[in-house]
């Protein structure tokens, strides 16, 4: 810890003293959903927020060869990727981890599926639980994906053609038109064919995204989005563990097959949001969100290894379809009193969502049950059993639950930002939701309902020496309903308890150390607090997860030539029982850097390191091990309008296991591959 800490002193001096100021451009990544309507419902440059914050642009997201959240995760400190059970984006903010903390525009997004970035303009990944910003959730952080608007005035377009050494390939269009003399129209689209280094994996990704923006007048600004998305993907649960570890003899082995193995989605999205400036300091925003999914996920997986070439299976089908509904809208102004300045949110939020889920078990012809043997072949044969027995498998037998869910959320919140003098803000604020959710047990033929009222503060003491220098002090609040992330049931002892509530304390410095260069660091402390009851069944109360630590992020131009994005986290966990978290790498250390040798070519080398970390709470001996992976980048600008590209991930083609999900479910690392890309501006 102390050597990364001096490493950081001595490179924070050097950017410092580093070559004379580049000139001052219009960067983008400094502002929190820079169209002003936003994640962070206000306006507010990075350098003046009271929380780790990271932004990764478009042009970030090309550069690097980007394809999903978890590129993204890998090269953002504080937070690690889990393995989702093959069908899902599953992020682990700060040792807390979640598949549902994600939003789009600032509006929850927290369906189960991997999400595509055709038509991103920024992603923003907020550390530290924050209920007030985002209601309930985020408990240990989120992600916002910003989506790229139409402009007003301007046409303009591009398209993104890539391939790869695995047979990837995939397009993304992007073009905007002005429409009417105070309207324009944008669309974005993309088409992807999806393979990689593993046997069976393949899928399809279809995206279409239409959106209007209309001047109604000179102060009112009406945006309306419409986006289909048609998923399929090969579901890959990774390879058991062996003495402690992922058992690497057989990690070219898929432990599902092609027609079991599937993930499907489709979804219609819709949105509008109708911004009015009031005044020149103050304005409101409306806006909704409706959208529907249909998710199905169905799998085989490694539930037991008995080393003598022997796995045992499990799996099962999981379908969903969720509606939902969420209109807010927010009031901002800007008063004077004294000789302090306020900048005022209020803001309320209705959230309706309807979701139906069921699972079934597999179930096995020779075992009456939901687990069968197999002896480990490549590829896998499940028609005969460990004993040379014909078996089959089927997914309409044995139902293990189907409910529906019935979700009321309403929301009000107040925040303050107080400006006491140039050197000296305060932020306050609260969050009340009502969250009231009903839960209907077809199969077992009862209902549990619930209702939460909760409270959630967020305070924070910025401190400005300089301008383009904070220190800051924050508290926040989230909590967590017993329905859990995603809805799906609601037991009669869950229901008589309250949420888990999640706090955060962290002390940090943002430095704009030139207008496109910037240094971040946090000390954080996290935790969980748990409602139980006790054994004469009168209420009470535990601390459960607990998780502290450091993080570091210097971004943006060294000089006219170099750009750097370094990231570093150390963090440290205890579970409610005393032992060890999961998922919870000791440390992440990442370095990209790009280097502009003339005007139309550069090129880029990175790397990411994680550390040990253990894949199953309190059992330090069952762990992923540590390990580096280097990537590469060259690019080439033809013409003002036209670019060539090369990524080269895990140069060195090293073995590695990024994450898991449970013992035997470790997934292998990507081996070495190269994509070749163009984009075509016209």
């Amino acid at each position: 810890m102390k050597k990364i800490l001096l490493i950081g002193i001595s490179l924070f001096t050097f950017l410092v003293f580093a070559e004379e100021e580049v000139e001052e451009i219009v960067v983008k990544g400094k502002v929190l959903y820079s169209d002003q309507v936003n994640a962070l419902k206000t306006p507010v440059e990075i350098v003046n927020v009271p929380q780790a914050v990271s932004i990764v642009t478009d042009e970030d997201i090309r550069k690097q060869g980007i394809r999903e959240i978890g590129d993204i995760v890998r090269y953002t400190p504080g937070v690690n990727t889990s393995q989702g059970e093959g069908h899902r984006d599953a992020v682990v903010f700060r040792g807390v981890r979640s598949t549902a903390d994600f939003f789009q525009d600032g509006a929850r997004d927290d369906v189960q599926y991997y999400r595509s970035l055709y038509n991103v303009e920024q992603v923003e990944v907020l550390r530290g639980p924050n209920a007030l910003l985002f209601g309930r959730g985020g408990t240990g952080g989120i992600i916002n994906r910003v989506t790229k608007k139409a402009t007003i005035g301007e046409t303009f377009g591009s398209f993104d053609l890539g391939a790869d050494d695995f047979g990837s390939t995939d397009l993304a269009i992007d073009y905007n038109v002005q429409s009417g003399e105070n309207s324009a129209f944008r669309l974005n689209a993309h088409v992807d064919a999806l393979e990689n280094h593993r046997d069976l994996y393949d899928g399809d990704r279809i995206g279409f995204n239409p959106t209007l923006r209309v001047e109604i007048s000179e102060n009112t600004t009406l945006d309306l989005s419409y986006e289909y998305a048609d998923h399929e993907r090969f579901i890959d649960r990774g390879i058991p563990t062996a003495y402690g570890r992922p058992e690497e003899a057989l990690k070219d082995v898929v432990f599902g097959t092609s027609d079991i193995n599937i993930t499907t989605l489709e979804a219609d999205i819709f949105r509008g949001s109708l911004t009015t400036d009031l005044s020149d300091t103050s304005k409101a925003v409306f806006s909704i969100t409706s959208s529907e999914f249909e998710k199905m996920y169905q799998n085989l997986y490694a539930s037991g290894y008995d080393l003598n070439d022997v796995v045992t299976l499990d799996g099962y089908r999981d379908p969903t379809e969720r509606e939902n509904l969420i209109v807010s809208g927010n009031f901002i102004n800007e008063i004077q009193i004294g000789s302090s300045k306020h900048t005022i949110l209020i803001g309320a939020e209705k959230v309706d969502t309807d979701n139906s889920n069921e699972r079934f078990d597999t179930y096995f012809s020779t075992t009456g049950k939901d687990k069968e043997s197999f002896k480990i072949t490549r590829p896998l044969n499940i028609a005969t059993n460990s004993a040379g027995v014909a078996t089959t498998v089927d997914f309409t037998t044995k139902l293990k639950s189907r409910t529906t869910s019935d979700i009321e959320v309403t929301s009000v919140y107040i925040q303050d930002q107080i400006e006491i003098s140039d050197e000296l803000q305060i932020l306050i604020g609260g969050r009340f939701d009502t969250f009231d959710i009903t839960v209907d047990d077809i199969k077992g033929g009862t209902s549990q309902s619930r209702e939460d009222d909760e409270f959630s503060p967020r305070a924070g003491l910025i401190y400005k020496p300089a301008e383009n220098v904070s220190w800051y002090l924050s508290y926040s609040e989230s909590f967590l309903p017993r329905s859990g992330e995603q809805y799906k049931k609601l037991t009669a002892s869950s229901a008589a308890l309250d949420p888990d509530v999640y706090e955060n304390m962290e002390i940090g410095v943002n430095y704009n150390i030139r207008p496109n260069l910037s240094l971040r660091a946090s000390f954080f402390d996290n935790e969980q607090t748990i409602a139980t009851r006790d054994e004469s069944g009168e209420g009470a109360e535990i601390v459960g997860l607990q998780v502290d630590g450091f993080e570091l992020e210097v971004k943006g131009q060294v000089n006219d030539q170099l750009y750097m994005q370094l990231g570093y986290s150390n963090m440290d966990g205890t579970t409610s029982s005393g032992g060890e978290p999961r998922e919870i790498p000791d440390h992440t250390l990442s370095l990209w850097t790009t280097y502009q040798v003339n005007d139309q070519f550069g090129y880029g080398i990175g790397f990411t390191r994680q550390g040990d970390s253990n894949i199953s709470n309190n059992k330090p001996g069952l762990i992923l091990p540590e390990y580096t992976r280097v990537d590469f980048a060259a690019y080439y600008d033809v013409s003002e309008d036209l670019a060539i590209r090369l990524n080269i991930e895990n140069l060195t083609d090293k073995v590695y296991f990024p994450h898991s999900h449970s013992t035997h479910q470790a997934s292998v690392g990507e081996e070495v591959n190269a994509r070749l890309s163009i984009t075509r501006r016209f």
